[in-house]
């Protein structure tokens, strides 16, 4: 009993036979408009994440620069292992 082959040309959706998309029924400037808009408003972003990154950094800098000046921070965060300086 040998298994008979399905053709399954008949279930391939030819080009032609799909429905119109928003793509194919605009104009190619307006396409162009919205891909370079696309483009900055990604670039606006990535400005912000980066001045944002920037930001807590410095503030984390900051901090850190009051912490070091700061005697008692430094006497309980300091190891208190004397015996290696005898």
């Amino acid at each position: 009993m040998a298994k008979k082959k399905r053709q399954d040309s008949a279930v391939k959706p030819q080009a032609a036979d799909k429905p119109a998309t928003l793509k194919d029924l605009l104009s190619s400037d307006v396409l162009n408009k919205l891909k370079q808009q696309s483009e900055e408003i990604k670039a606006e972003e990535q400005q912000k994440k980066d001045a944002q990154l920037k930001k807590a950094e410095e503030e984390r800098k900051a901090e850190q620069k009051r912490r070091d000046n700061d005697f008692e921070y430094l006497l309980e965060n300091s190891g208190m292992d004397w015996k290696k300086y005898k």
